[in-house]
């Protein structure tokens, strides 16, 4: 029987926290107690600020403890994207904030003694059609000498070194980029959130904010708080709390399969260097060893909007074998999906209105983002220069008809998987 719930739950199962009573002011109010929310309420709490973290769910229990633990950053648009769209100056900010971002969770991760397994093992990314070589090597370059991180190209005779499988036409390499326990790491934030003294309430929901002359005045399930400022940190689980922005984040589902455990040969002949691993097809999949080395964990996007169907998870099965035909009868222990939080830009954001601050749209790369957002987000409450961002300079662009349910992701990513399949016959 495969198990629902996400992998990660096994070492490091979710936080039952301490009911206390909820304050009727306090200096700060954050909503979401993911990496956001508990990364600005570390930052706030340890600056003398009376905080109150608020989650609808137990801490955790969103994308926080669900993802992939890839250390990537990613930024989809590529740098011509985002220049065209936002012009020069601005998307060589934003690639330059990445960098900064992964350094700052690394530096993080080792002045506060975090326990969640990080490795910094690098990353493949794998051409899926031939003619997808070029960008990628072209890519590692730019990195290479616009921001003097390790990157390199790999050709297809070469890969095997890296990951065996014929399956892709070559690829790059960039080293700045490791994984973690994602479940672990949230954990570590909560304990750092507590010790610096925020209050964090698990299943209270936020159930409104109104503005008022000296702040606000926020509505929650267990009572009302009067607060200097708001934080919103909920990225892909906003609810109706906030219908703004829910016209403005698409929810969608992004789901994980881990095997069970494989022997010891087999791990290191198709993951010789125990990279994380990602490929260029418009339906993309990453994977990554288990932290301790002894399974696939192999995600990608669900296509699902209600329920928890069978056919995700056969889908990932398929497209794992078709990677590694090894695997074509392999088992599977757990099959798990969270929500991931796009935006029309498909670039994280930072922003404000009417006085509230938020960080979200991390386009299913919260692990470094979100930290790093959330923490943003807190030093312009405080009024620190720190808390600059190229990330802050609109908010994302409405969608039209989204009503928190992104009804049209099954179009989506049929329209995405034909694409791929013609894609690769042209190639064949």
């Amino acid at each position: 029987m495969i198990k629902r719930d996400p992998y990660w739950w096994v070492g490091a199962p979710l936080a039952q926290t301490v009911p206390q009573p909820v304050d009727t002011r306090c200096d700060v109010v954050i909503m979401g107690a993911g990496y956001t929310g508990l990364s600005a309420a570390i930052t706030l709490a340890r600056a003398g600020r009376s905080v109150q973290v608020f989650d609808r769910q137990k801490p955790g229990e969103g994308a926080s403890s669900r993802n992939g633990g890839i250390t990537s950053g990613n930024l989809r648009p590529s740098f011509a994207e985002m220049t065209k769209r936002f012009g020069e100056a601005r998307a060589t900010a934003i690639m330059a904030e990445a960098k900064l971002a992964r350094e700052d969770l690394y530096r993080f991760l080792a002045e506060e003694n975090i326990d969640c397994d990080f490795k910094l093992v690098g990353r493949f990314a794998g051409a899926a059609a031939p003619g997808d070589y070029d960008g990628l090597a072209r890519e590692a370059d730019l990195l290479h000498k616009t921001l003097g991180i390790e990157a390199y190209a790999v050709q297809r005779g070469e890969q095997r070194e890296l990951i065996g499988t014929d399956y892709y036409h070559g690829g790059n390499v960039r080293m700045d980029i490791g994984g973690l326990h994602p479940a672990k790491f949230h954990a570590e934030m909560l304990r750092l959130a507590l010790a610096a003294g925020a209050k964090v309430h698990g299943e209270t929901a936020i159930l409104g904010t109104r503005t008022e002359r000296s702040g606000y005045e926020v509505a929650t399930a267990r009572g009302t708080v009067q607060a200097g400022h708001v934080i919103v940190g909920t990225n892909g689980y906003t609810d109706a709390a906030d219908r703004w922005l829910r016209q403005r984040l698409v929810p969608v589902r992004s789901r994980i399969i881990a095997t069970v455990p494989l022997s010891a040969n087999l791990m290191g002949e198709l993951m010789p260097t125990r990279m994380m691993y990602t490929e260029t097809r418009r339906l993309h999949y990453y994977y990554r060893p288990s932290p301790d080395g002894t399974r696939i964990l192999f995600g990608g996007r669900d296509g699902t909007i209600a329920g928890d169907a069978d056919w995700p998870t056969r889908h990932l099965k398929t497209a794992l074998a078709d990677i590694f035909p090894e695997l074509a009868r392999v088992e599977l222990d757990h099959s798990w999906f969270g929500y991931v939080a796009m935006n029309r830009d498909m670039v994280p954001r930072i922003f404000s209105r009417r006085g509230l601050r938020y960080a979200a749209g991390y386009c299913g790369s919260g692990v470094v983002w979100a930290r790093w957002a959330g923490r943003k987000a807190a030093l312009q409450v405080l009024g620190d220069q720190a808390g600059q961002s190229a990330l802050d300079f609109r908010p994302p662009k409405f969608v039209p008809l989204l009503n928190g349910k992104a009804w049209f992701m099954p179009a989506v990513v049929g329209w995405m998987t034909l694409q791929d399949r013609l894609a690769s016959r042209k190639a064949g």
